[in-house]
């Protein structure tokens, strides 16, 4: 792989991973970032942009294999009014401006991946293959007005895909580090009655699933970025009991969770309390092989 890579938001947890493994394989790789660009020793080359208006940055773009969208504010985050709409602007205007820049182009990048998240199908209990409509409340309708910005965005010629993320589970940051201490400290009880579900990913597997979507001609539409065995809140803290050697830990009430949220945790307890059962069926249909499918797999091989 040579071709130049422009991937925006590139400095976050799984941008600077994938931006890693895209160098390994030979790309060229730009990051845009509303950071100072830095002199970065890895051959990733940083570019300023605001994520909101075109610029210089723009010109990254002509003659690009491909660009990957992951901008946008956490949603790790206690989810007032004022950072909802923080929330749902950065994902908007990051679309809206890197449309701008691929219809500007002469020559326009060959495929566009934007992320999305399996927030679309809301907090559910049925297992939610691609063509599971859309949940509702706040996370549900982001998910629905980002994609829907893509859909408008996304020039025909431009092949587009959607990668509805799940819940991503790296070594050194994502869900697994924070859940690892609390549940050392006997602390790792499922949240509530742990009947809502997670839909996981090894980043390992995210990665390959972002590198396949940028070469594989044959991707095109929305697919969930999720392993097949998603599991319930209850379900996954005792399988990550199992591999950390803590036997036992008292689930944590619902109501108690509210409070220490947003006071203690900084972030809103709706994204321990509710999910979905989320599956990649698109990916298993045309073959995508997980380096880690089940929990227990995935779960262990981050603890060595």
């Amino acid at each position: 792989m040579s071709q130049r890579i422009v991937l925006a938001g590139g400095t976050g947890f799984i941008g600077a991973a994938l931006a890693r493994r895209l160098r390994e394989r030979g790309a060229e790789v730009v990051v845009l970032t509303r950071s100072a660009p830095r002199r970065r020793g890895d051959g990733v080359r940083e570019v300023a942009w605001d994520g909101r208006t075109a610029g210089d940055w723009a010109r990254e773009l002509e003659g690009a294999h491909a660009v990957i969208n992951l901008a946008g504010s956490t949603i790790n985050c206690v989810h007032t009014p004022e950072n909802r709409r923080r929330i749902v602007a950065s994902r908007l205007d990051a679309v809206r401006a890197l449309g701008a820049a691929v219809r500007a182009a002469a020559t326009p990048p060959a495929a566009w991946v934007q992320a999305s998240a399996v927030g679309f199908y809301g907090h559910t209990a049925q297992r939610c293959a691609e063509d599971a409509p859309a949940g509702t409340g706040f996370k549900p309708d982001v998910c629905v007005q980002w994609e829907a910005a893509f859909a408008a965005e996304c020039p025909a010629a431009v092949r587009g895909v959607v990668l509805r993320v799940g819940v991503v589970l790296g070594r050194k940051a994502g869900a697994y580090p924070p859940l690892a201490r609390v549940t050392k400290c006997f602390l790792g009880g499922a949240a509530g009655r742990g009947r809502q579900g997670i839909s996981w990913i090894l980043l390992d597997d995210l990665e390959e699933i972002f590198l396949r979507a940028v070469s594989a001609d044959t991707m095109r539409g929305t697919y969930n970025a999720c392993a097949p065995e998603p599991a319930s809140n209850a379900d996954f803290m005792r399988t990550l009991r199992s591999v950390l050697r803590r036997p036992w830990a008292p689930p944590a009430p619902a109501f108690l969770l509210r409070i220490v949220a947003p006071l203690v945790m900084k972030t809103d307890a709706s994204l321990v309390l509710e999910g979905q059962y989320a599956v990649p069926a698109r990916l298993l249909a045309e073959g995508f092989r997980f380096k880690a499918p089940r929990l227990i797999s995935a779960l262990t091989a981050l603890a060595d």
